[in-house]
Order: structure tokens, then C-alpha cells, then sequence
């Protein structure tokens, strides 16, 4: 047993550094309707949003959505967009789950005729996704129901076959095939096992490269090309679970960077019992990424190939036949190449790819030979994504960061590239449509940095609004009593001319005159910008409550972050967190300048990346900062996985002096403030190890800070509905030191 002794001076002292968060604790326990508080923004309904319907069309004028019921099942709708009528299709009863009792859809998709729904039951989390459970198959003409495998549970992404007589899934890393008719199992796949998977992905390129569902059927229906990963060559990294009595450990195969990743391969099976798969070639080994892959037409299988690097993207056209491959297109850029989501037109002859040949990300049109290649989209604004096509009329809709870096608008262009583009969206803000399959009708959602998303059916593409699916009404009237204002935009100028997009919040009756604390909400990662003309949520609100509490609230795009053309994006190339501090620090020493921000106290916080980056500027910067939080850091770039850490800078073994500067633990020296350390032991992304190295260095270096540590909580730190406690720590250490 310890005893803590303390004298009158030290708990005098005590008492003193821990007055602002009492008083806080203290004026939180009654608020008035026009303030803020950790319980009302994380605890009560009082600022909750009404979630965005997800829907899936079931034909030209009408979609599928799934409805919660009482009971926690889900009841399946067919919905007319236009009127908003809803005619029942099934009944929660309906879809059974692994104990025979009805279960929740966690997802529904539809057959290519629409004829067929497969609803999606989850029973396990898969890292931090909910990818293996059991499905419904539901014949949307006559309602009747079909299970997808003879044993419940363990399937995993699966998927109809074009014509809705089969359903093939992924179970214990093998790929198998029912015949719904009869209930029929055929396993295609027969070497999966804890080292060898296919139809699914490894670790990292679930992580990096968004691939979970690693199988795609044939147009006709009668073979599935999928990946393939051996991964037996990828080292372990463990995940301790101190919680019981003797801690017991869950490894994954994690390959850091410069270390080895998994051999990959590409192949197309017949649906068919004994078929032999046929390996296209296109390359295998651990040196390369398969990183997309799908069908044109019923004889061939497009992939898109990157070197480790990630500096070159080819499209490669494979006979599903015999394997054999040609090249059809490439894109190159000295730092990095982003994937190219293509969109096939004119019957397979073309595809539309993004690329940032020109300086910006635009759109281009390239034929299936990749003879000829055509800027659709133009330069000054980085176009995002398609939104949809009409070849009929000759026209492509794309989302792009304009008219300003912060807004995400829909524009129009020519499939021919012959005349400029036309914006379609023209309120301010953030904007996303999701088009009816025969063109005439959207569903727009769209939000600004002030206010909450608002869903509405439109006329397409006149964008008439048809209905109003949800205004977020409540959620408006509450934000409109706070005795706060939102957000505002603004310019920081840089030393060298430059101008960062910024937003800032404000104290209630804010005094230009007088000086305020400054609190920097930083991510800064590349091409990951968090000055958006969006809603921000509870991030958002909670950085409200800090205003009420007499703080000023900043974020400022650094070099590197935001859309604004491929140079700016890619300047951090080789050197992570060292331009991207630099900004941070020349933000610092413009606001010491400002009448409205008190020098003496500026601090700094970021999660993730921006956990990174807030430890790189507190320890940069010196004495400009009072006061930084680093929550599931990145602190030594060699601990992070392949794919991401060298697409950005390249391999340890050859850029070491990059990782140096860029890493917070060459630099803890620099510690003059206040720091608070926070992770998640669970973390199977940003592990542990990041910030427990940080913490010897620190300690090493004789640095006084804090640290928090999450038992078995991931890198969202939300397990165990802690999030309220997390807030609370963090803005108690705020409070206290800043």
C-alpha cells in the first residue's frame, strides 16, 4: 500500500491548478438552454442529427431503405422518392439471423435487375469494420426469403450474380458459391488459412487501399475473378489484452514500412465444383500493389498495378482465358499517384480516370487501347470524384473542391471535353447526389460549416427540389438558441506570400480588442483537409463549448492538406511533418501579432495525424506554445505500415534522414509546455508502441507531461461509449494548462 503525504503548499497548489475544471464541472451541472456542455453535446439527444437514409435504388423511380422497428429488427421498404410514400416488402421477421430470431440489416444491396435484395446481418467486427456475419437473400416480387449459406454466420462480402441465381461470399478465407434455388455449396477455393486468403484482403490494404471485398463476379455470371494474398512472409505485431488475469494476445500481420508485405496474386475461377483458377499476369510479389481490379466484359479482367512506391499507376487489360495481359494506360508523377476509380463508357471502348497530369486533379477520357487521352474536366479546381454519367445526353458529373478549396460542389462537363464546365449545386457548402439509375431523379444531401445536413429529392438534372427527406429542423433550432457563433472562414498569410484557408470560433461577445487564448486544431495529413464548409458534428459543437468558455477555436490548412492543385498537395513529399510544422508555427507567430489572441497562450491538438503533427509543432516550436494534446500519434514514421507511410516517403532504408526530421522523437528536446499523451492500447492501426517510445524519449530528455492510456480501446478511442470521459480529459488538461 502507498500513502501520498502532501504539504499545505503542495495541496494548496493543487487546488489551484485544478480550479478552472472544478468550476467548469461546477457551472456544466446547471446550464442554460444558450450554453454548452459535455453532457448535452455526448451524453443527451439535445444536438443529435438525424442520420442521412441510406438507400438502395430498385428501379428507375423507386428505392429500397431499411427501417428500424421497436422490436430491433429491420423492416424493408420500397419508398417512391418523389412522394415519399412507403409500401412494406418485408418484415423484420422475415430476416432471420444465426439463432433463427430476427435480426437488424446492417446493409442491403441489390441485384443487378433489382429484382433480388441481400441483406447483410453482422455478428463480428473485423478489425474496426463490421465485415463477417450472416445474409438474407429477398426476392423483392413475391417476398420470399432464401438463406445464402448451409451454416450460419462467417460469410463474408457476398455478393449476388448478375442474374440472381447464385450468391458467392468469403468463409474462413476461401471462396464459396450457393445456388439459392437449392441450397447448394460449392467451395471454389480450398488453401485458405491463417496465412493464406482469398476474396477478402490483408491488413493493409484493407487500411490503405480501402479493400475489404476482393472478388467480382463476371458480367455473365459464370466466373468470379478475385485476389489472393500469402501473407506468411509478414511479421506479426501483437496486441496485449492486460484485462485479465494472465493477459492474453492477439497478433495481426502488420507490415511496417520497409518491411515485408504480402505476395499477391489475381485470378479468375469457373463457378463450377473442381474448376482450376487461372492466374493473370500482371505481375506477383510483395514488391507490387494489385490495387483495383474488375471485369470488361465477360472475357477480360482490368487491374490497376502500382510499384511500391506508388509513383506509376498502369492499367493493365488481362484475358480471363488465359491469362495473358497488355498495357493500356499509365500515369507517372515524381512523388505519388493516387488511384484512378475508373468508369467504363461507350460499351467498354473507354474509361474516364482521374489524374494530376496537369497540375490539378481533373478528369480524363481514355480509350480501351489507351491511344487516346482527353482532359474533360479543367484546370483550377481539383475535381474529387464522378457523381454520375449520361452518355445519352454526353455528359459526366463530377465533385470538385471549388469554387473554393473548402466546398464540395457538382459540376457538369462534356464527354467530348469541348466546352467548359457548369456548377449545378449552387448553394454554399458541401454537396453529394446519388442519381436514380435512369438519370431523372438525386438524392442531394448538402451541409455548410453552420449549418446540419439537409437530405431533399431533386428533379436530375434541373435540380428542382421534389421533397424534403430531412431538414435536421430540431437540430436547427437548438444550434440557433446558442449563445455562440458558428464558425467563420478566413486567410492566415504565410511568410512567403502564401495564404491558408482557416476557420476561427469565437467567445460569445468577442472583444477584437482584447487578447484571448487560442486553442489550433490541427491535422494537416496530405491531401486530408479539415477547413470545410460542412457540418462538423460533435467535434464541432465541443469546440464551441470551449469558446463559451473564453477561448478562441482555430484550424488552418497547411501545405500539404487541402485541395488546392497537385503542387500544393505534394510538397510535403519525402519530408512529413516538417513543412506541415513549419505552417503551424508560422500560424503561431501570427497570431502573437493579432490584438484578439494572447501570446502566452496558445495551444495546439490533434488525433491521429494531427496527433503527430501537435507533437512535432510543441516540440518545434519552444515557448511559442503553452499547451499541446497528441491523441493516437504517429511518432516515428518507421513503426507505420508500407503502403501509406512510403507512398508519401518512400523506405526507411532509403530516405532515413526524412523519417529523422520528420519524426517527434528526434526532437522531444524542444518540449518547453504542457503535454498530454493519449492512446488506445487496442490500437491495431497507429499502435501503442508510438506513443510508449515517445513517452521513454521524454522521460529520457527529463520532460514533465501526462499521459492517458486506453485499455484495448482502438484507434477511435470509443469503445465502452468512453467518448464522453475522453472529451472531459482533454478539455480538463485545457482548462488547467492553457
Amino acid at each position: 500500500m502507498f500513502r501520498i503525504v502532501r504539504t499545505a503548499a503542495a495541496m494548496l497548489a493543487a487546488t489551484a491548478i485544478l480550479t478552472p475544471s472544478i468550476a467548469l464541472a461546477q457551472r456544466q451541472q446547471q446550464v442554460a438552454p444558450g450554453r454548452l456542455s459535455l453532457d448535452r453535446i455526448f451524453r443527451s439527444a439535445d444536438f443529435r442529427a438525424v442520420a442521412v437514409p441510406s438507400i438502395a435504388w430498385s428501379g428507375a423511380a423507386t428505392y429500397v431503405q431499411a427501417v428500424p422497428n421497436a422490436a430491433g429488427g429491420t423492416d424493408l421498404n420500397r419508398v417512391d422518392p418523389l412522394t415519399g410514400e412507403s409500401t412494406p416488402l418485408v418484415r423484420a421477421d422475415q430476416l432471420l439471423g444465426n439463432d433463427d430470431r430476427p435480426a437488424a440489416a446492417e446493409d442491403v444491396t441489390l441485384s443487378a435487375d433489382r429484382r433480388f435484395a441481400l441483406v447483410f446481418h453482422t455478428t463480428e467486427r473485423v478489425w474496426r469494420s463490421n465485415t463477417r456475419g450472416s445474409y438474407t437473400v429477398v426476392d423483392l416480387q413475391t417476398g420470399r426469403t432464401f438463406r445464402t449459406a448451409s451454416r450460419p454466420g462467417g460469410q463474408m462480402f457476398a455478393k449476388l450474380s448478375p442474374d440472381g441465381t447464385r450468391v458467392a461470399f468469403v468463409r474462413d478465407n476461401d471462396l464459396w458459391v450457393t445456388e439459392l434455388a437449392t441450397g447448394a455449396e460449392t467451395r471454389l477455393t480450398t488453401d485458405g488459412s491463417e496465412t493464406i486468403i482469398n476474396g477478402t484482403s490483408d491488413w493493409v490494404y484493407e487500411e490503405e487501399l480501402g479493400l475489404r471485398d476482393a472478388f467480382r463476379w463476371s458480367p455473365d455470371g459464370t466466373r468470379i475473378a478475385y485476389w489472393r494474398f500469402d501473407q506468411s512472409a509478414v511479421k506479426r505485431f501483437p496486441l496485449v489484452d492486460e484485462l485479465t488475469l494472465y493477459p492474453t494476445i492477439t497478433s495481426l500481420r502488420y507490415p511496417k514500412a520497409g518491411e515485408t508485405n504480402s505476395t499477391v496474386r489475381v485470378g479468375v475461377v469457373a463457378v463450377r465444383s473442381g474448376a482450376a483458377t487461372t492466374w493473370m499476369d500482371v505481375g506477383s510479389g510483395n514488391d507490387i500493389y494489385l490495387a483495383r481490379m474488375e471485369w470488361a466484359g465477360n472475357d477480360s479482367v482490368v487491374v490497376q498495378r502500382l510499384p511500391r512506391l506508388q509513383n506509376r499507376m498502369d492499367v493493365l487489360m488481362a484475358s480471363a482465358a488465359t491469362g495473358g495481359s497488355r498495357l493500356v494506360w499509365s500515369d507517372t508523377d515524381s512523388a505519388y499517384v493516387d488511384l484512378a476509380e475508373l468508369r467504363w463508357i461507350e460499351d467498354g471502348r473507354a474509361f474516364l480516370a482521374l489524374s494530376d497530369r496537369s497540375g490539378w486533379r481533373q478528369l480524363y477520357r481514355v480509350s480501351r487501347d489507351g491511344r487516346t487521352v482527353r482532359q474533360l474536366t479543367r484546370d483550377g479546381m481539383d475535381v474529387l470524384s464522378v457523381t454520375h454519367v449520361d452518355e445519352r445526353g454526353g455528359i459526366v458529373y463530377v465533385s470538385a473542391a471549388a469554387p473554393t478549396p473548402m466546398e464540395r460542389n457538382i459540376f457538369r462537363f462534356r464527354l467530348d471535353g469541348r466546352a467548359d464546365g457548369a456548377r449545378i449545386t449552387p448553394e454554399r457548402g458541401s454537396h453529394t447526389l446519388n442519381v436514380s439509375p435512369d438519370g431523372r431523379v438525386a438524392v442531394h444531401t448538402h451541409s455548410r460549416i453552420d449549418q446540419p445536413t439537409t437530405v431533399t429529392i431533386r428533379s436530375f438534372p434541373s435540380m428542382a427540389v421534389r421533397r424534403t427527406v430531412t431538414d435536421n429542423g430540431e437540430l436547427r433550432a437548438r444550434l440557433a438558441t446558442l449563445d455562440v457563433a458558428a464558425p467563420g472562414f478566413m486567410k492566415v498569410p504565410m511568410p512567403d506570400g502564401t495564404q491558408l484557408d482557416a476557420y476561427r470560433i469565437v467567445p460569445p461577445g468577442f472583444d477584437s480588442t482584447r487578447a484571448h487564448p487560442v486553442l489550433l486544431y490541427v491535422y494537416g495529413g496530405p491531401a486530408a483537409p479539415q477547413v470545410s464548409d460542412t457540418w462538423g458534428g460533435t467535434r464541432q459543437l465541443w469546440f464551441r463549448m470551449l469558446a463559451q468558455e473564453g477561448y478562441v477555436v482555430m484550424a488552418v490548412d497547411n501545405r500539404g492538406a487541402a485541395w488546392r492543385g497537385r503542387d500544393f498537395r505534394k510538397v510535403t513529399q519525402g519530408r512529413l511533418g516538417v513543412l506541415e510544422a513549419d505552417d503551424q508555427i508560422d500560424v503561431a507567430r501570427w497570431l502573437g501579432s493579432r490584438s484578439w489572441a494572447d501570446a502566452s497562450r496558445i495551444g495546439i491538438w490533434g488525433w491521429s495525424y494531427g496527433g503527430f503533427l501537435s507533437s512535432n509543432v510543441m516540440f518545434r516550436g519552444g515557448d511559442l506554445f503553452r499547451a499541446g494534446i497528441a491523441v493516437a500519434p504517429v511518432t516515428d514514421w518507421r513503426f507505420y505500415d508500407t503502403i501509406y507511410t512510403e507512398r508519401f516517403m518512400r523506405t526507411p532504408q532509403e530516405n532515413a534522414a526524412g523519417y529523422d526530421a520528420g519524426s517527434p522523437v528526434t526532437h522531444v528536446a524542444g518540449l518547453t509546455g504542457r503535454f498530454l499523451l493519449v492512446h488506445g492500447t487496442g490500437d491495431d492501426n497507429v499502435h501503442a508502441q508510438n506513443s510508449l517510445v515517445l513517452a521513454d524519449r521524454l522521460a529520457r530528455a527529463g520532460k514533465v507531461f501526462q499521459m492517458l492510456m486506453y485499455p484495448n480501446r482502438t484507434h477511435s478511442i470509443s469503445e465502452g461509449g468512453i467518448t464522453p470521459q475522453l472529451y472531459e480529459s482533454l478539455t480538463r488538461f485545457i482548462l488547467d494548462n492553457l
